[in-house]
C-alpha cells in the first residue's frame, strides 16, 4: 500500500470554509478514484494560519495516476483553491505503508 501526502495552509479565518470544498472537491475525487483505500484530513490552527495535511491509501502507483495522473508526484490543484491556498506545494510525498 502507498500514502500519498499532500500539505496546504489557508488563513485560519477560511479553515472551516476550505474544509467544505475540500469535501466536495479532491475528497471525493479520491474517493471514487480505483485503487483508493481511504483518506485522512488533519487540520492544525496556528495563529492567522491553518494548515491541511492529507493522507490518502491506495493500493498501488497506477491507481494513484488514475487520480493524478502519469506525473503522480505533482499535487493535483483545483481552479477554486486560489481562493484559500497561501502557496501551491509543486510536488507530494508517497511513501510505503509497512504497517
Amino acid at each position: 500500500m502507498i500514502a500519498r501526502i499532500w500539505r496546504g495552509r489557508v488563513p485560519a479565518s477560511k479553515a472551516d470554509s476550505y474544509h467544505e470544498y475540500l469535501k466536495k472537491t479532491g475528497l471525493d475525487d479520491y474517493q471514487l478514484t480505483p485503487g483508493n483505500k481511504g483518506v485522512t484530513v488533519l487540520r492544525r490552527i496556528k495563529g492567522d494560519e491553518a494548515e491541511f495535511l492529507l493522507i490518502t491509501l491506495w493500493d498501488s502507483y497506477e491507481s494513484i495516476k488514475k487520480f493524478a495522473g502519469e506525473d503522480y508526484e505533482k499535487a493535483r490543484y483545483y481552479p477554486e483553491d486560489n481562493d484559500y491556498l497561501l502557496e501551491f506545494e509543486p510536488n507530494v510525498s508517497h511513501f510505503e505503508v509497512l504497517i
